[in-house]
């Protein structure tokens, strides 16, 4: 969004299509001007986008959904390859044949013929001011810093059990704040229960953006291959990325162009299993889920 509105020429207008769930990421976005939100269908917004009168439409998703506003809008429309077929690959026997490119890389294809390309100063998340946490929030041991650790991602193989997360906890020799949503809660509750007094559960007491301010005022994060993880590095946070069922492979892995050292990737490669999906499962389709299990709690530990 930044490279579309700060290099083409003239006044851009740029309107975003998202779910509702995810409308208040991008509603302080200064280089957004409108964000259109669904709950179910498109078919809930299609009137409103056709009083916009674009100009043109830059398809990120390239799905069902995406392909049935681009008809009925019936503007020119830009996308890229999503490699899927690489991707089964990769995921059914185990061949690599995916390139060697972020997603956000490969996103600036669906944007090359309007000659925007990545200015490679990397991601941006904005957090209003009234939903920054001041650290008095915090229990008084914990605001003089502390390490953040997201517990949760939308499916069980992208997570460590909690066993695991308790193990890290204890190791850790610092405070630590649970980060995740109301979803997260009970379990962040039982992690607090096995690790000891200078863990704090703030899973559920905070939106996104206030979680994201608490991620931005971490020493550094811990988490899975999850949305907090790129909220995490658009603000420029140390990250330490557990991957379980996923691979980093499929690109999507912490965005730091200039500053790699500023995440550790933290996975076992020795597994003939991984990746088991490109996008994770409720349960481990092997039974032993070896892949998160095996996690080296020192080497989350050590991390930085």
């Amino acid at each position: 969004m930044r490279g579309l509105k700060t290099q083409m020429a003239g006044d851009v207008e740029l309107h975003f299509l998202t779910k509702i769930q995810y409308r208040g990421i991008l509603k302080h976005n200064p280089y957004i001007s409108k964000v259109h939100a669904i709950e179910k269908s498109t078919n809930e917004v299609i009137q409103d986008l056709l009083t916009e009168n674009f100009d043109y439409i830059v398809d990120l998703h390239k799905n069902l959904r995406s392909k049935r506003v681009i008809k009925k809008l019936k503007r020119i429309a830009f996308t890229f390859d999503k490699l899927n077929v690489k991707k089964w690959m990769l995921t059914r026997f185990k061949i690599n044949r995916l390139p060697d490119v972020h997603i956000v890389d490969r996103y600036f294809e669906a944007v090359r013929v309007l000659d925007v390309k990545n200015d490679k100063k990397g991601l941006q998340f904005f957090i209003p001011e009234s939903d920054r946490v001041p650290l008095s929030q915090l229990p008084e041991s914990h605001r003089s810093g502390y390490v953040g650790f997201a517990i949760g991602a939308q499916h069980a193989t992208k997570r460590l059990p909690v066993h695991k997360i308790i193990e890290i906890c204890k190791k850790i020799d610092r405070p630590v704040v649970l980060l995740g949503g109301k979803e997260d809660r009970e379990t962040a509750e039982s992690i607090v229960h096995g690790s000891g007094a200078h863990v704090f559960n703030a899973c559920g007491q905070f939106n996104l953006n206030q979680s994201a301010s608490l991620v931005q005022q971490s020493q550094f994060l811990i988490t899975h291959d999850t949305g907090l993880m790129h909220i995490g590095v658009a603000l420029g946070v140390k990250i330490v990325s557990i991957w379980g069922s996923t691979v980093p492979a499929f690109g999507m892995y912490p965005y730091y162009p200039n500053n790699p050292e500023k995440y550790k990737i933290i996975e076992n490669n020795a597994l003939s299993c991984r990746p088991c999906s490109k996008l994770g499962y409720g349960q481990c389709p092997r039974k032993h889920f070896q892949c998160m299990e095996s996690v080296d709690v020192d080497s989350v530990i050590d991390a930085y």
